[in-house]
């Protein structure tokens, strides 16, 4: 397919390369304009004067002269827009983009606060955690269900069609994993807890490492994921479940967007910050199945009336947020089976499994399969306070 416009950002150049893919039209009806972010905040924008190009031609125009980048990530966009209406849309409909993102700079050196023990439980930072199984409680006020490993998704249409690689999920018991305690160690600043995760119909398995320490305001986790035996075909997903109290009902994020996006389905998701209700991050297909993952999320703010929950990625992490479980996702026939309870179900994935075209034309590309593979995850949780009256 060519694409009536394109735009190409040369960061190390600094150029701006714009094609008209136009046959026979102009770009005399566009109108182009730039923005830079840092840290997903406003910097500059401003118009961009491109001259008018003929069908199939193209231009390089250098970047606009911006401020030196702070520590943090720089975003760079630029857009082409719709001048005015046309008759299938109105002015200042987005017609094409392109982003150049910079790299961010090495995380800070994070100093490291010994563990305490009060009572049954052990103390990590905001972290409480129980001595006994080394499960994550709570994170400063707010409760949440331990964080465990997760493989599996709800299968979508082109999962369930195709290759039928949900089929394969299903007989593998990847829906039903069992997690077995092999190790506890809470000394010095770090608490240890190591696992075996197996699925019910296999020998495989998976050998995780949760590793919690602080810096005293936030909990840091370094999480290791190693596989053991035969994993046939791929997994859907590589990640962490747990689950927050029903009264969380909104997410900021830092991170692609603002719509839902996947390994191999994130052309239109720009890098930028980002505001949806916990309702409106689901996509809500005629039959219920996996959606609304928001890819590459370097912080995520969950709140509501009673506070909330700061989760930063190191460097980022895929991110649901929904109302129900993915069993129940998965068990659903029509939107309507789907019932809100009293929790709002997080997953926070280190790697998902490609989505691809199965139920009309081929699976995943090779480069967006997920394979059984030593996986690391380091995520911090920070709460936040409740918000003023």
């Amino acid at each position: 397919m060519i694409e009536p416009v394109t735009i190409d950002l040369d960061p190390a150049g600094e150029s701006i390369l714009i094609r008209n893919g136009h046959d026979f039209r102009d770009t005399g009806h566009l109108g182009f304009d730039w923005r830079a972010e840092d840290e997903g905040e406003p910097l500059a924008q401003g118009p961009l004067a491109v001259p008018v190009l003929r069908p199939g031609e193209h231009t390089l125009l250098p970047w606009p002269a911006l401020p030196p980048a702070k520590d943090g990530e720089r975003a760079f966009t630029v857009t082409a827009r719709l001048a005015r209406d046309e008759p299938w849309a109105g002015a200042g409909h987005d017609i094409a983009w392109g982003q150049a993102v910079s790299p961010p700079a090495p995380p800070p050196v994070r100093r490291r606060a010994p563990l305490s023990r009060q009572g049954a439980d052990v103390l990590v930072g905001p972290g409480r955690f129980d001595a006994a199984t080394g499960g994550l409680r709570a994170v400063g006020g707010l409760p949440l269900d331990r964080p465990v490993l997760d493989l599996w998704r709800a299968p979508t249409d082109n999962d369930r069609l195709g290759g039928r690689e949900a089929d394969g999920w299903q007989a593998l018991g990847l829906h039903r994993l069992t997690t077995r305690l092999t190790g506890l160690d809470a000394s010095g600043d770090a608490l240890t807890v190591t696992t075996r995760v197996a699925a019910a119909g296999t020998d495989a398995a998976m050998h995780t490492t949760y590793r919690w320490r602080t810096d005293g305001s936030t909990l840091w986790l370094d999480l290791t994921v190693v596989p053991e035996g035969d994993w046939p075909g791929a997994l859907p997903r590589i990640g962490l479940r747990t689950a927050l109290p029903g009264w969380i009902d909104t997410v900021d994020w830092y991170g692609r967007g603002p719509g839902e996006a996947y390994r191999d389905t994130a052309a239109a998701a720009r890098l930028g910050r980002h505001r949806h209700t916990v309702d409106a991050l689901q996509t809500p297909y005629v039959r219920p199945q996996e959606n609304g993952n928001r890819h590459q999320v370097r912080w995520a703010r969950l709140t509501g009336a009673g506070g909330g929950l700061l989760v930063t990625g190191d460097p980022w992490y895929d991110l649901t947020a929904r109302r129900w479980t993915a069993a129940e996702l998965a068990a659903a026939r029509h939107t309507t089976d789907l019932v809100p309870g009293d929790r709002v179900h997080l997953h926070l994935d280190a790697a998902h499994h490609g989505i691809g075209t199965a139920s009309c034309g081929p699976g995943p590309l090779p480069e967006h399969e997920l394979r059984a593979r030593r996986t690391t995850l380091r995520l911090g949780f920070a709460p936040l306070d409740r918000p003023q009256a």
